[in-house]
C-alpha cells in the first residue's frame, strides 16, 4: 500500500512537470490523490530521500527535475515566486544575487539572497541556500522592484537602484566594502539617477552618504547628484565611516586618508576593486 502510494505522488510529480509546474501544496496533492496527511507524508519523505522532491516549507512541496537530482533541488528562481506567495509576504530577489542577475559580478554568488517583508528562517535546498533579510517598509521600494522571467514564470528582483542602496543598508550580505565596490563598478551603468534618488529617501542617511562616495569614486559622479540634492534637503547628515566594521577594530583601523565633505564620509582605506 505504501509503494502504490509513493508511486501515486511520483506520477503526480511527474505530472505537473510535464504541464510546466514544479510546485504543490500538501492540500493540492491530497485531493488529487484521495490520500489522508500521513499518507502523504509518508510517501513524500520517501520521495525526499531519492531527491525526487523537495519540501522547503511545511506543507510546500517542490519537484525534482531529474535533470537537478544530484544537486537535490532546482534552481530556487524556479520556485521562489511561488514560494513566497505560499508564505503570504512581499519579497524580492536582491543584494549580491541581484546584481549578479543584473550582470554585475566577479564571482560566484553563494546565496541566493531574497529580501521579506517577514523575518524567516534560511532554507537549504540541495545545493542552494536561500537566506532572507528582513525589510519592514516594502511599500517604499515598491518602484525598485521589476518583474523578471524565469524558466518556470517569473520572480520579482530590486532594479539596480534599489539594489545599489541594499548591498551598503544589508553590510552582513555583502561580502565587504570592496566585494560592494566591485560590484558598483559595473552595476552603476544600470542605475537609473532619478529612480535612485527617490528610492534613497526610504533608507538611513549613512546607506547614502556611503553609496554617494562610493559611486563618485568609481567615476559615476553624473549618478548622484539628484540623490545629493535629495539628501541635503533631509537636513545635515552626521559624518559616516566608510567601513563601519573596519572602523570599530581599534587593533586594525588605520588613520583616516580621506574626508569626503560632499558626502561627509570618513575613509580609512580605499576600497580594492577586484579586477
Amino acid at each position: 500500500m505504501v509503494h502504490d502510494q509513493r508511486s501515486a505522488l511520483a506520477s503526480y510529480a511527474s505530472s505537473l512537470l510535464s504541464m510546466g509546474r514544479t510546485v504543490f501544496t500538501a492540500e493540492e496533492a491530497e485531493q488529487s490523490l484521495g490520500v489522508g496527511r500521513g499518507a502523504l507524508l509518508d510517501a513524500a519523505e520517501r520521495l525526499q530521500r531519492r531527491n525526487a522532491l523537495l519540501n522547503p516549507r511545511q506543507g510546500f512541496y517542490v519537484v525534482v527535475p531529474p535533470q537537478f537530482a544530484s544537486w537535490g533541488a532546482p534552481p530556487p528562481a524556479w520556485y521562489i515566486d511561488e514560494l513566497m506567495r505560499y508564505e503570504g509576504q512581499a519579497y524580492y530577489v536582491g543584494l549580491l544575487k541581484a546584481a549578479e542577475l543584473h550582470g554585475a559580478t566577479h564571482q560566484a554568488v553563494m546565496e541566493f539572497q531574497v529580501v521579506s517583508a517577514k523575518r524567516l528562517p534560511k532554507i537549504r535546498a540541495g545545493r542552494n541556500l536561500i537566506v532572507f533579510y528582513f525589510r519592514k517598509n516594502m511599500e517604499a521600494v515598491a518602484a525598485g522592484i521589476e518583474n523578471r522571467k524565469t524558466d518556470t514564470g517569473t520572480m520579482k528582483i530590486s532594479s539596480a537602484a534599489l539594489t545599489a542602496l541594499d548591498l551598503l543598508r544589508y553590510p552582513q550580505a555583502s561580502a565587504g566594502i570592496d566585494n560592494v565596490a566591485t560590484v558598483l563598478s559595473d552595476l552603476g551603468q544600470k542605475i537609473d539617477a532619478d529612480q535612485l534618488a527617490a528610492l534613497s529617501v526610504t533608507v538611513e542617511r549613512p546607506v547614502v552618504q556611503r553609496l554617494g562616495h562610493l559611486l563618485d569614486r568609481l567615476g559615476h559622479e553624473a549618478l548622484t547628484g539628484p540623490m545629493l540634492s535629495a539628501l541635503q534637503k533631509r537636513g545635515m547628515a552626521s559624518w559616516t565611516e566608510l567601513d563601519r566594521q573596519e572602523a570599530r577594530d581599534p587593533d586594525f583601523a588605520p588613520e583616516p586618508q580621506e574626508r569626503d565633505a560632499r558626502w561627509r564620509v570618513v575613509v580609512r582605506r580605499a576600497p580594492e576593486l577586484d579586477e
